[in-house]
């Protein structure tokens, strides 16, 4: 269900790269402190390669991303790395520590892959809400009412409709 999850709030990412102009995709936003769609593209996206580059090892630290800036600027591009963050979705859990240097000081506590990958749904959520702002600046562009709308709000809102 979780995988199930992740790939339907990518899908609905790579819809609506499909209908922005690299331009449109990488214009600044003055409401988002001048970052881009293709920014907050970039950056769900990274975190889930970071997950996936990182499962062999268990060490995971999510800022040792690449940050690629072909990913925020070439939608083309973009929407190829969200297939293949489809693809390396794994099915087993297993234990990951996740480290970072805080104030100077490393830290690592233990998680698990599930645990992460849940993390990285609820990020890109966020990312899609910060996006659909960014959005409202380009013309004829269609993106469902949920996007970026969190699975329980969703839920929740069907719940108050009854």
């Amino acid at each position: 269900m979780l995988v199930k999850s992740i790939h339907r709030s990518l899908d609905e990412l790579m819809d609506l790269l499909i209908q922005l102009s690299d331009e449109e995709y990488s214009n600044s936003c003055k409401a988002l402190s001048n970052a881009s769609i293709g920014e907050h593209t970039r950056h769900i996206l990274e975190m889930f390669q970071c997950l996936e580059k990182s499962y062999p090892f268990g060490i995971l630290n999510y800022d040792n991303r690449e940050r690629n800036k072909r990913i925020q600027t070439d939608t083309v591009f973009a929407s190829q790395c969200i297939l293949e963050v489809k693809k390396g979705l794994k099915a087993e859990n297993k234990t990951i520590y996740l480290e970072q240097i805080i104030d100077g000081l490393a830290i690592r506590i233990q998680s698990n892959y599930f645990r992460e990958l849940l993390y990285n749904l609820e990020h890109c959520i966020h990312h899609q809400a910060l996006i659909k702002v960014a959005v409202l600046q380009c013309e004829n562009v269609l993106i469902d009412e949920n996007f970026g709308v969190a699975r329980s709000t969703i839920e929740y809102r069907k719940q108050c409709a009854q």
